[in-house]
C-alpha cells in the first residue's frame, strides 16, 4: 500500500512538472515519431531464432525456457534504452524550460535600467572589497546575461544628464568605469521614478530595472514608490562586513546671537550607530584654523550624546569653524563645518513724533548711544527716508500719535525680511491707525487706555530676553521691586496671534509683548516711556530688556547648509549694474558664480549642486566680502542600518509589489540567476546528458548480455 501511494505521488509530481514545462522550439517534438523505429526493429528483428544443436537432448526443455526468458528481458531493456535515447535527444533539440513562477517569457529586445548606489555608505568594506566595487562587478554580470541587441541605462545618485538614455553594452561598461563615490543621496522612490521614466520612453515591451544598493533604512522608502507593474524590478542588496560608525550629527548655540568677548556654549550632537561603547574619544573645535577647547566624549552603543564646547570670540567679523573626531572606516562625517558672524555694530533707528518740542527719548539715547556695539540714530516721522529703513536692525517707534499707511507697509516689509520693531505708544495715540498697523502684522492691538495704578507682576524667564538675566528662576514676585504703572493701554486678546508676553501686570494685562512677523520680531509696549505712564525707563530691568531686544535684532543666519539640499542663501545685499555674486572656498582654487534673484530688499542665492565638498566658503558681492557660509555632507548616509534580504521581502509583500524580486548577490553569478529568471530554467543540457546515458546503457546491454 505504501509503495502504491509513493508511485501515485511520484506520478503526480512528474505530471505537474510536465505541465509547467515549455519548449523553445516545440516543432522538434514531431521528431518523437522516430520512437516507432526501435519498436519496429524490436517486433521483427528480434523474432529471428538460431538453431542450436545439442549432443545430449536430455536438458533441452530446461535450456529453452531459460534462454527465452533472458532473451525477452534483454530485448525489452534495449528497446526501453533506445526509446529513452530518442526521446531525450528530441527534447534536447526542442530545448524545454520551466518558467520561473510560471511566468510567460516575453521575446524580443529588452530595455534594462541598472542603478548603482555610489553614496558614501557604499565605501564600506566586505570580502569583495568596497560595496561600490562589488556593485560594479554585479552590474557587469547583469549586462553579460543579455543579448548584444538589448539596451541599457546606467543610473547613479548623481542623476547626470548623460545617464538619461539607453546605450549598448560597450558604452554601458565605459560609463560604469566613471562611477565614483558621491555626496549625493537619493531615496528609493526617486530612483525608481527616474528609471521608470526612461524605460517607458524606450518603447520596449520587456522592461527590467535593477537596483544595487546596501538599502539603508534612511533612504529606502518602499511605501512611497509609485509602482509600474509593466516593469520588473530586481532589488540586489549588498552587505558590508562591519556596520559601525560614530559621527557628528549637528551643532547649535544656546543663544541666537554671537557677541564679542562673550562666552558661547556650542552644543554638539554625536551619534553612535554600532554595538560598541565609545569612551574618552577626543573631539576638537577649530575657529579660523585655530584649535579651541579640546574635549572628549562617551557614548553608549546604538545611542547618542551631546557635548557642550565653551569658547569666547576674540575678534569680530566672519568666523569659519569646524568640529573633528576620529572614527574608522566611515570618515566622511568625522568633520562638521559651520560659520557665524560676530557683529561689529548694530544699527538702531528711533523714529520720533513730529513736534515743535523735541520728543526724543533721553533714556533710549543714553542706553543705545552710549554703547559702542550700537549705532544709534534719531529721526522725525515727517522727514523719514523710507529707503534707509532696511539698513537698520532695530527700529523704535517712540510715542508716535499715528502710524501712516506708508510707514506701516514699510515696517511690515522690514520685519518680514528679518528686522525688529519696538513700539512705545503715545498718550494721544490714534488707536485706529495703530490697529491697522498691528493687525497687518497679525498682532494684538490697543483697545483703550486704563489709568488704574498697578505694577508689573510677572516676568517670562523662559524667553530669550530674560533667560540669563536672573540667577534663579524660582523667586517670589512680591519680593522683587518691579516697575510701577499708573497708566497703560489694554490690548485685544485675539487667539490667532502668536503673542508671547515678556512682562505682565498684576491684573493679568500685558505690559510688554513679543510677536513673530515673518523672519523678524515685533515688540509691543502698552505704556509710553514717560513718567506719567510708569517708572519702567528708570527701573533696573529697563537696561537688560532694551539691550537684549537690540542684541536679538540681529537675524540669525544658518550655521550651515547641507550638500544636495536646494536651500537658498539669503542676504540683504542687493547688487547693482552688471556685478555678480561669487562663492569662493577657503582654498582659492574654488570659485563659482551662483544664480540669484532679488525679492523686495533682499536677495536669494541658489547654489544648484555646484558645491560638492564639505567645508567653509565666503560669499562676495562682486569683490566685497558679505558673509561666510558652510556646507556639510548629508548625514542620512551616516546611519548604516540597512534592510536585510528578508526584511526587503517583507516590505515588498506588505506593499503588494508583485513585480518586485529580491536577488541574493552572494549565492552565485547573477548571470546564471538572471538567465533563469529571464528565460526560465533550461533543461536541454539535462536532456542531452540523459540521451547519452541511455545510449551508453544500450551499448552496454548489447555487448555485455550475450
Amino acid at each position: 500500500m505504501k509503495t502504491f501511494r509513493g508511485r501515485n505521488f511520484t506520478s503526480a509530481k512528474i505530471y505537474y512538472l510536465w505541465a509547467l514545462m515549455s519548449f523553445t522550439y516545440p516543432a522538434f517534438l514531431f521528431a518523437l515519431s522516430a520512437i516507432a523505429i526501435p519498436i519496429i526493429i524490436h517486433l521483427f528483428n528480434f523474432r529471428k531464432f538460431k538453431t542450436v544443436y545439442f549432443s545430449n537432448v536430455r536438458f533441452l526443455k530446461e535450456v529453452k525456457q531459460e534462454t527465452q526468458a533472458k532473451s525477452k528481458l534483454k530485448h525489452l531493456l534495449v528497446l526501453a534504452a533506445r526509446i529513452l535515447f530518442i526521446t531525450f535527444l528530441v527534447l534536447a533539440f526542442a530545448q524545454p524550460f520551466i518558467p520561473v513562477e510560471n511566468k510567460k517569457i516575453i521575446t524580443g529586445d529588452k530595455a534594462i535600467s541598472i542603478f548603482i548606489d555610489n553614496s558614501f555608505s557604499m565605501d564600506a568594506i566586505n570580502k569583495n572589497g568596497t560595496l561600490l566595487d562589488e556593485a560594479k562587478k554585479r552590474a557587469i554580470e547583469i549586462v553579460a546575461a543579455y543579448k548584444p541587441t538589448d539596451r541599457f541605462q546606467l543610473l547613479s545618485n548623481d542623476f547626470e544628464g548623460k545617464h538619461q538614455r539607453l546605450v549598448n553594452k560597450e558604452e554601458f561598461v565605459e560609463l560604469l568605469d566613471e562611477i565614483k563615490i558621491t555626496p549625493a543621496t537619493r531615496s528609493l522612490s526617486a530612483i525608481t521614478s527616474r528609471a521608470f521614466d526612461v524605460l517607458q520612453q524606450s518603447g520596449n515591451k520587456n522592461k527590467t530595472a535593477f537596483i544595487l544598493s546596501d538599502f539603508q533604512k534612511s533612504n529606502t522608502n518602499l511605501p512611497q514608490v509609485k509602482n509600474d507593474t509593466s516593469i520588473r524590478v530586481n532589488l540586489i542588496p549588498l552587505t558590508a562586513t562591519e556596520k559601525s560608525n560614530v559621527y557628528i550629527d549637528t551643532c547649535w548655540f544656546e543663544t541666537p546671537v554671537r557677541q564679542f568677548n562673550q562666552v558661547e556654549k556650542l552644543h554638539v550632537r554625536i551619534k553612535n550607530v554600532s554595538d560598541k561603547v565609545i569612551e574618552n574619544n577626543p573631539i576638537k573645535l577649530f575657529i579660523n584654523n585655530i584649535q579651541k577647547t579640546p574635549a572628549s566624549f562617551n557614548v553608549d552603543k546604538e545611542s547618542q550624546t551631546e557635548v557642550i564646547l565653551s569658547f569666547a570670540s576674540k575678534e569680530t567679523g566672519i568666523q569659519h569653524c569646524r568640529i573633528e573626531l576620529n572614527d574608522y572606516p566611515v570618515t566622511f562625517d568625522d568633520k562638521f563645518y559651520f560659520s557665524f558672524e560676530v557683529a561689529k555694530n548694530i544699527p538702531v533707528l528711533c523714529i520720533n513724533a513730529a513736534a515743535a518740542v523735541s520728543t526724543e527719548s533721553l533714556y533710549l539715547k543714553k542706553l543705545f548711544g552710549g554703547d559702542s556695539l550700537f549705532i544709534f540714530k534719531n529721526a522725525v516721522e515727517d522727514k523719514l527716508d523710507y529707503s534707509t529703513l532696511s539698513t537698520n536692525k532695530l527700529i523704535i517707534l517712540n510715542e508716535l500719535k499715528t502710524v501712516s499707511s506708508g510707514l506701516s507697509q514699510e515696517l511690515k516689509r522690514f520685519m518680514e525680511n528679518g528686522g525688529s520693531v519696538l513700539v512705545f505708544p503715545s498718550a494721544q495715540s490714534d488707536l485706529n491707525s495703530y490697529k491697522e498697523f498691528l493687525t497687518a502684522a497679525r498682532a494684538n492691538y490697543f483697545e483703550k487706555l486704563d489709568t488704574a495704578n498697578t505694577k508689573v507682576d510677572k516676568i517670562n524667564l523662559d524667553n530669550e530676553i530674560y533667560k540669563d538675566v536672573f540667577e534663579k528662576k524660582t523667586f517670589s514676585a512680591t519680593n522683587l521691586d518691579l516697575p510701577k504703572v499708573s497708566a497703560h493701554y489694554v490690548i485685544s486678546k485675539a487667539t490667532r496671534s502668536n503673542e508671547e508676553y515678556l512682562l505682565k501686570l498684576q491684573n493679568g494685562d500685558v505690559f510688554l509683548a513679543k510677536y513673530s512677523v515673518g523672519k523678524g520680531k515685533l515688540y509691543l509696549s502698552t505704556a509710553a516711556l514717560g513718567d506719567d505712564f510708569s517708572n519702567f525707563a528708570k527701573h533696573a530691568i529697563f537696561v537688560p530688556t532694551m539691550y537684549k531686544i537690540g542684541m536679538y535684532s540681529l537675524s540669525a543666519a544658518p550655521l550651515f547648509y547641507t550638500i544636495g539640499n536646494e536651500d537658498a542663501i539669503e542676504t540683504n545685499n542687493v547688487l547693482t549694474g552688471e556685478n555678480v555674486y561669487h562663492i569662493k572656498g577657503i582654498n582659492p582654487n574654488f570659485d563659482i558664480i551662483p544664480e540669484h534673484k532679488v525679492l523686495d530688499s533682499r536677495t536669494e542665492i541658489m547654489v544648484h549642486n555646484q558645491i560638492t565638498e564639505a567645508g567653509n566658503y565666503n560669499v562676495y558681492a562682486d569683490k566685497d566680502l558679505i558673509m561666510g557660509i558652510s556646507y556639510n555632507f548629508n548625514r542620512n548616509e551616516s546611519d548604516l542600518t540597512c534592510f536585510t534580504s528578508d526584511q526587503l521581502k517583507e516590505q515588498v509583500d506588505k506593499n503588494n509589489y508583485m513585480n518586485f524580486n529580491i536577488l541574493n548577490s552572494s549565492e552565485r553569478s547573477i548571470t546564471n540567476t538572471l538567465a533563469e529568471i529571464d528565460q526560465g530554467k533550461k533543461l536541454w543540457k539535462l536532456c542531452l546528458v540523459l540521451a547519452l546515458l541511455f545510449l551508453a546503457i544500450e551499448i552496454a546491454l548489447l555487448r555485455l548480455l550475450k
